[in-house]
């Protein structure tokens, strides 16, 4: 006879639909990496954006996908850019992090970056950047999903800024 799963629980079962602070805390029990998307608006101005919603489509032909929120003022920039970047900040760049978070700054004042492929700003220091023609957008609850062919890609080797739980963290050999 199959028993139900009874982890060791923080917290009761919830249902996701009646606790979003609880299903919050729960989604921030996976560890993401933190990055920084950035493009050009339809009047040629940066814009850009923290975000940990990144992720891997596909490798052949290679896809990543990130999403927005619909209340975004930035959605409609997103939308219509040809290309974007997707900056993944290093460990020593959380205040490029805390800067990209803030809905009204100038974001880019003293950040010394250059346009990439579609004048998507590429921001330096980052661990890596993908450089992305703005393939294909999908609606996904309060939020559009938007996913990016790869076209150019580069690394370094340098620890990732790493977000858990809330909280900026750092990477330890095991």
């Amino acid at each position: 006879m199959n028993k139900p799963y009874e982890p060791h629980l923080v917290s009761p079962w919830s249902r996701a639909e009646n606790d979003h602070r609880a299903l919050r805390d729960t989604l921030g029990a996976f560890a993401t990496g933190v990055t920084v998307v950035t493009a050009l608006d339809p009047d040629g101005r940066a814009i850009g954006l923290t975000v940990n919603s990144f992720n891997t489509v596909s490798l052949d032909p290679p896809l990543v996908l990130w999403s927005l929120s619909l209340d975004s003022p930035n959605v409609d920039a997103f939308r219509a850019a040809s290309h974007f970047a997707v900056n993944v900040l290093a460990a020593d760049q959380q205040v490029v992090s805390e800067r990209f978070a803030q809905r009204n700054s100038d974001k880019f004042d003293d950040i010394d970056w250059r346009g990439g492929l579609g004048g998507a700003p590429l921001l330096p220091g980052c661990c890596a950047v993908l450089e992305c023609r703005n393939e294909a957008r999908h609606a996904g609850g309060d939020h559009l999903i938007f996913i990016g062919r790869v076209e150019r890609f580069s690394r370094q080797e340098v620890a990732p800024l790493v977000f858990h739980g809330g909280r900026y963290r750092s990477l330890r050999e095991l």
